[in-house]
């Protein structure tokens, strides 16, 4: 084997090597696919991702022109309130070749705020449709029926917040949705989040959110992941420039905003959605037996066609260029992967991942849009939502890998639901923690948390719920005494310190669970007729000055700052500098800090010696402070000196005692 030869990637890690033809295999394939594209270089990628200028309704200076592919259809037809929903020749589109329809309109034909569809007539059939590049969709509160809206007011909304350069140093993500975002038993709105959350996001201390089900969807309940509409942000929620505004406002704010976007899947919907647009079941998506998702009854993209991609693509760079998007979370990447989308399947070994079992042409689809979206704004964020630890799929496109910038750390909110439900208190091994929370690839940065909304749905359960469960109901007053909750808070907090020190990318939260929101989520359905009692967040439980969900909010609130404030923090080494499975002791230091652990339920500890950095330290996080609900058993104003120590003073080190009650943990900072 020629090294030389070796993409970076391989290079990097020799376990590769036996691969290497494979993983070079798809990389020329996205070279092909890339020269094919941008017309051997003469152009850019940004220049092919055009389709929604292209297709779609538009304003002209004349009047409207309409355009949609679909090449299996005989005739089209505009039809909407502008002409009573009937057919007639006035709105009829006219082929002009490749799959391509078209017509154009006088001004006065269509107007703004107009529901319209398209009526698709094929061979043996035909069926009305929402065109795939509609950018507004409604549902009509008494027939539940969705058309489409023309959305072309006036006065276009005009951004006063210039795009931002998102910070990154370290990743502090507040995961969102929108319409379950508000304290009362209904659907939030846009501007609800905006005056409403986005303040308490910005207090808080994240510096970006993570928008979840925007694309258009017809059934709530699915948390946004069965998306009917592409280019269309729900509607439930607002309009348009409701959008806008929010993201406006969040830029004012100094927080970047990432769209949860879903390309790994489609809702099966016809009058709704893509599936059998033009009376094809293959349009956007695979023939038989892949066709539909055999786990989520949903329809797989076939990303082997080039108008997909170009669909996909230009989904993309829409939402960057028309609503200001900050980057993305790519939703159901390991089903996108796999021809099996990696169910049932344990990744063990590399063979795991080259048998076969690659999907190439969407890994060459994810590495597209990784290279359109860096070419958009090179500061851009971009998320993996990955499980199988694919190797390279967060290393760069030039040295082999997919592109992203992050991927989600899937296995640590497994581990901690693992040693919740699994173990007793007196078996957590911090030496088992530290290594699941920084076991992995040294060239790919991750987003760990602790918990995402995955956690919170009905049927699952949160870390607080977990630790604490039926007793929230009735022991969360501050004067209080339940041991139960007592155990869960102090719990709570220090699993969710250890889990943001460590990380070496990003570090993300859902939204309610900094303070323990209570209970689960549970989308309005037939199941619950049609409740929204738990699609809320119960804002007050915090702002209740009686509650001890202050406590949790309080703590995470020093937490993340304490993170903002380090420069550079996630890039800073971590070195392990105690972990006695024992006494449940762990501790490490970055940079000037150290992070000392006690997960012992029962023994604190008095003047425990950790070899350390040698030098003066004083505290900056005490997770027993009683303004976190603690005991307030450790004075502040001691300041803490390294003990010399001869045989390790050569490595600069001295032994540091501190004292560590049980079930705590305490963050020192090294004076100069």
């Amino acid at each position: 084997m020629n090294v030389a030869k070796l993409l970076p990637i391989v290079k990097r890690d020799r376990w590769l090597e036996p691969f290497a033809s494979i993983i070079e295999g798809r990389h020329n394939d996205l070279l092909r696919r890339l020269d094919e594209f941008t017309i051997g270089g003469k152009r850019k990628l940004s220049d092919f991702a055009n389709a929604y200028n292209y297709y779609g309704l538009h304003r002209t200076e004349s009047g409207w022109i309409f355009r949609e592919w679909a090449p299996g259809a005989t005739a089209i037809y505009l039809i909407g309130t502008f002409n009573d929903w009937t057919i007639s020749p006035q709105y009829s589109l006219i082929s002009v070749g490749n799959g391509n329809w078209e017509i154009s309109l006088p001004a006065n034909a269509i107007k703004h705020l107009d529901l319209y569809k398209i009526r698709v007539e094929w061979s043996g059939g035909w069926g009305d449709r929402i065109p795939a590049y509609a950018t507004m969709v409604v549902q009509d509160p008494d027939t539940y029926i969705f058309s489409a809206k023309v959305w072309e007011p006036e006065e276009q909304y005009v951004f006063k917040k210039p795009k931002i350069r998102p910070r990154k140093s370290p990743l502090l993500i507040y995961e969102c949705h929108v319409g379950m975002a508000q304290q009362k038993e209904a659907v939030g709105t846009y501007e609800e989040f905006r005056t409403n959350v986005l303040p308490r996001v910005a207090e808080a201390g994240y510096n970006a959110i993570q928008l979840m089900a925007i694309q258009e969807h017809p059934y709530y309940g699915s948390f946004g992941y069965h998306v009917s509409s592409f280019y269309a942000p729900s509607s439930r929620f607002g309009t348009p420039h409701d959008l806008m505004r929010l993201i406006d406002d969040a830029h004012s704010r100094g927080i970047a905003v990432i769209l949860d976007i879903v390309h790994s899947h489609a809702v099966k919907n016809e009058v709704e959605g893509l599936g059998r647009f033009d009376g094809s079941p293959s349009l956007y998506f695979h023939s038989g037996a892949r066709r539909e998702h055999p786990a989520w009854d949903s329809l797989c993209f076939d990303y082997g066609k080039p108008q997909v991609i170009n669909f996909l693509l230009s989904n993309c760079k829409y939402w960057m260029e028309k609503f200001h998007f900050d980057g993305f979370r790519f939703d159901g990447v390991t089903s996108m992967i796999y021809y099996n989308h990696g169910l049932g399947q344990n990744f063990t070994s590399y063979n795991d991942y080259y048998n076969g079992n690659q999907d190439t042409d969407a890994l060459v689809y994810l590495s597209l849009a990784n290279i359109l979206i860096h070419e958009l704004n090179p500061h851009a964020i971009t998320i993996a939502e990955e499980m199988s630890g694919l190797p390279g799929l967060a290393s760069k496109v030039k040295d082999g890998g997919i592109g992203f910038d992050y991927r989600m750390a899937m296995g640590i909110p497994d581990y901690w639901i693992k040693v919740i439900k699994e173990l007793k208190d007196e078996d957590w091994k911090p030496g088992a923690i530290f290594w699941e929370l920084t076991n992995r690839r040294a060239d790919e940065k991750t987003i760990s948390y602790a918990e995402s909304h995955d956690q919170a749905l009905v049927g699952d359960k949160t870390i607080i719920f977990r630790l604490i469960d039926s007793d929230m109901y009735w022991h969360m007053m501050v004067d209080d005494n339940a041991l139960l909750v007592e155990r869960g808070i102090a719990l709570h907090k220090i699993i969710r310190l250890v889990t943001a020190s460590t990380i070496n990318g990003g570090y993300l939260n859902f939204m309610g669970n900094e303070f323990g929101h209570p209970e689960w989520i549970d989308f309005p359905s037939q199941a619950n007729n049609w409740s929204y009692k738990y699609a809320r967040r119960q804002w007050d439980l915090v702002d209740r000055t009686d509650l001890k969900y202050k406590y949790l909010a309080e703590f995470d609130n020093q937490m993340i700052h304490l993170l903002s404030s380090i420069k550079n923090f996630e890039a800073l080494p971590i070195v392990k500098l105690c972990d006695n499975n024992d006494d449940q002791i762990l501790a490490y230091n970055r940079g000037d800090y150290l992070f000392i652990f006690n997960f012992n339920p029962v023994k604190s500890f008095v003047d425990y010696g950790i070899l350390a950095p040698e030098g003066k330290y004083d505290i900056v996080l005490d997770s027993d402070d009683s303004i976190f609900g603690g005991r307030g058993n450790i004075d502040h104003n001691v300041e803490y000196f390294t003990q010399y120590d001869r045989i390790f003073a050569s490595d600069g080190k001295g032994w540091l005692n501190v004292y560590m009650p049980a079930r705590s943990a305490l963050v020192l900072r090294k004076q100069p």
